[in-house]
């Protein structure tokens, strides 16, 4: 099995322990960082699916996303060099009147996980939090709500449509959550809409390509 290959299996087996010594041998084999953050990136795509067909539940997905995490951790001081390794900045949280953070933390960390750079807002985050939020990163390139009560998708609505009324541009709005539907997201005028962590670590991939 070769290094990248190997780094990719524990990825997606979650070993947390194994991921960093292997990632750290890949870099001393004179790997490039871009090569082995795309093999980890990979094994995510793979767990996402898995996670989508119903083939592993949460606990597996948030260990394989920590071992993935611990990979980066030992990739980020020679990334932060080389600007062009991030797929861009995605900014997520989760919509007024809404404290479950349980599904937002998931995408954030599958999204994370693909190369995107996150700034997390937390929960009970209003419309006002979200627009500063973009003016205050201007190379956001990805807006993801989150909302787990269907008593919120009017705040996820509301949010949506300040941010188009606000006049910033250059990003797409992607929504999700457990009452959240593709009409629903149509109606409410969001770039896109993801099922599943998986789902939404995919679809954001293809709104940037």
């Amino acid at each position: 099995m070769s290094k990248l290959a190997e780094i990719k299996a524990n990825v997606e087996a979650g070993k947390t322990k194994v991921v960093p010594g292997l990632v750290q041998e890949a870099l001393d084999a004179g790997f490039d960082a871009k090569e082995i953050l795309a093999a980890m990136v990979d094994a995510m795509s793979v767990v996402g699916d898995k996670f989508s067909a119903g083939e592993i539940f949460v606990p597996e997905m948030l260990i394989a996303g920590k071992a993935m995490q611990k990979g980066v951790d030992v990739l980020s001081p020679v990334l932060a060099g080389d600007k062009s390794a991030s797929l861009g900045k995605c900014i997520i949280g989760t919509v007024k009147g809404d404290l479950h953070d349980i599904g937002k933390n998931l995408v954030a960390l599958m999204i994370g996980s693909t190369g995107f750079e996150m700034i997390d807002l937390g929960v009970d985050v209003s419309k006002e939090t979200f627009v500063e939020a973009i003016k205050e990163n201007p190379d956001t390139n990805i807006v993801a709500l989150s909302a787990l009560l269907s008593t919120t998708m009017p705040s996820m609505k509301e949010t949506v449509a300040a941010i188009r009324e606000s006049g910033l541009t250059g990003f797409k709005i992607i929504v999700g959550g457990a009452p959240i539907t593709q009409e629903f997201a149509d109606e409410i005028g969001a770039d896109a809409y993801a099922p599943d962590a998986g789902g939404a670590a995919i679809k954001v991939k293809e709104l940037v390509s």
